[in-house]
């Protein structure tokens, strides 16, 4: 995952965000929410600027009340990208903070959901979330995959997917841009074992369903329609 777009518009981090609460889960500082009785629940793996975000609490919580139990891990023990710290070194954060510590982790996650009676899991990843995500999707460790802009990922990672997974593109993307995403449909829809999806977004850049400004109407309009497509995949399969 390269290129400085990956930390483009960060977003204001509100620990106190939501309506669900923080905690241990699966070892790692979690933000729940939902019912905690619920058999169904979505694994939040975020972009780089971490689970404080609040645009993506609001997706957690919104993805809740359709009856998911919804975790959102701390993937980066509390050293989310920080643009404003000085001297913050991009490159050096990345290399901190690999995605195949993410998958490890995620999948701890997993196995802490599934102790306590969930049965079906998916996951939405962001950016960075996006490719651990696809590494989980190449396991049965989950029932299906939503990835949203994701970071630089290969043909032989995408090779490597087992469940019905949907990609949310962005149509001005240049970490990912959107003809080698429409390339990977055309792979993934040619495997009749699984479904799959792919749909470019018009107009928007990396990142625009999680770091749009909420006063901003047309960019608010286009990133929740990206939340009911997510939501849609989620309810056809997670269940």
């Amino acid at each position: 995952m390269s290129s400085s777009q990956c930390f483009e518009n960060p977003p204001k981090l509100n620990p106190d965000y939501g309506v669900g609460t923080v905690q241990e889960f699966g070892g790692l500082k979690t933000y729940v929410t939902g019912p905690s009785d619920s058999k169904l629940a979505i694994l939040f793996i975020s972009d780089a600027f971490g689970y404080e975000a609040p645009n993506l609490r609001k997706l957690a919580d919104k993805v809740a009340a359709a009856g998911f139990f919804v975790v959102v891990p701390d993937f980066f023990y509390g050293d989310p990208a920080n643009l404003s710290k000085p001297n913050f070194d991009r490159e050096a954060w990345k290399n901190a903070h690999p995605t195949d510590k993410g998958h490890e982790d995620a999948k701890l996650v997993i196995a802490a959901l599934k102790s306590q009676g969930v049965n079906s899991i998916g996951a939405a990843g962001f950016c960075w979330g996006g490719n651990v995500a696809v590494k989980l999707a190449s396991s049965n460790d989950i029932q299906a995959a939503v990835i949203l802009h994701p970071g630089k990922l290969t043909i032989d990672e995408i090779k490597e997917v087992k469940i019905p997974i949907s990609f949310l593109g962005a149509e001005n993307d240049h970490i990912f841009p959107a003809e080698h995403l429409k390339e990977f449909g055309e792979f993934l829809s040619a495997k009749s074992q699984f479904d799959s999806h792919v749909k470019i977004f018009p107009g928007v850049g990396h990142g625009w369903t999680v770091r749009y400004n909420v006063e901003d109407e047309p960019a608010v309009k286009i990133a929740e329609e990206a939340h009911r497509d997510m939501l849609h995949w989620f309810t056809k399969f997670v269940n």
